[in-house]
């Protein structure tokens, strides 16, 4: 009998989490366009100004995930990931990659924004060059995958329901809960570093969003202004009543 495509029996993919050789060349994809990075650091800013960031963590963005599958290495790039707990190297260096389970917890959130590309942020491919979709999925079980369409606005949150992704739905005002930060995210629209559209953005548990290090400095300048205008005011105050005190012949430096 010939088989069909849905009795056809998948073999099963033998995962090791193995040191790479030091001299493994990292071929990294180019950044498509220079909204990526911009995207990118957004996100890390924004939680390093909260105090977010820890030590142990990892985020970084265009940063490959390894695994070896079937005795071949797999290397993905997301456009952003995060790591709650890396085992920390013994003498400082920087970290060229990252192996699950080898070098400490799986990613928690991965991302990919996506581009004019072949849409490979949604490929289930399973030989080799894997799909991003089934590398996040099947191989690394990351919890959270994303992807987001900066020139759109759509964002899609999928979280991992025993082995599959599945859509996540939106709160009401359009923010997705990540238990594990214990953090919303969400799409902002507006301007930063002369990039004008959509952004990806961060919101704590009461709603208030994470800001950014120019809204800081906006928000301490309003302040400051505040200040000025109350004292200016309190000013003025002082000295109409001191008018009103030398008018009816009372000297207003002589009062007790």
């Amino acid at each position: 009998m010939v088989s069909t495509p849905s009795s056809i029996v998948k073999s099963p993919l033998v995962i090791k989490w193995e040191k790479l050789p030091d001299d493994l060349p990292l071929e990294e994809e180019p950044v498509e366009n220079e909204g990526q990075p911009l995207l990118a650091g957004a996100l890390r800013e924004s939680l390093e100004l909260v105090g977010f960031i820890q030590p142990e963590m990892l985020i970084s963005s265009n940063f490959g995930l390894c695994a070896t599958v079937n005795d071949t290495i797999a290397i993905k790039a997301p456009d952003w990931l995060y790591v709650a707990d890396v085992q920390k190297y013994e003498v400082i260096r920087d970290r060229r990659s990252y192996t699950p389970t080898l070098e400490g917890a799986t990613p928690t959130v991965v991302m990919e924004f996506l581009s004019h590309s072949d849409g490979g942020e949604y490929s289930v491919k399973r030989t080799f060059p894997l799909g991003k979709w089934f590398f996040y999925e099947q191989i690394l079980h990351v919890p959270v995958y994303v992807i987001f369409e900066p020139v759109t606005g759509v964002l899609e949150v999928y979280y991992l329901q025993g082995d599959r992704y599945e859509l996540a739905q939106p709160n009401a005002e359009g923010h997705f809960w990540i238990e594990a930060m214990k953090l919303y995210l969400g799409v902002w629209q507006g301007s930063k570093e002369q990039r004008d559209g959509y952004w990806l953005r961060w919101w704590d548990e009461l709603g208030n969003i994470l800001p950014w290090a120019v809204e800081l400095v906006a928000q301490e300048r309003q302040i400051a202004e505040q200040e000025r205008l109350r004292a200016e005011q309190a000013n003025e105050r002082a000295e109409k009543l001191a008018n009103y005190l030398r008018s009816q012949g009372i000297n207003p430096d002589e009062l007790p």
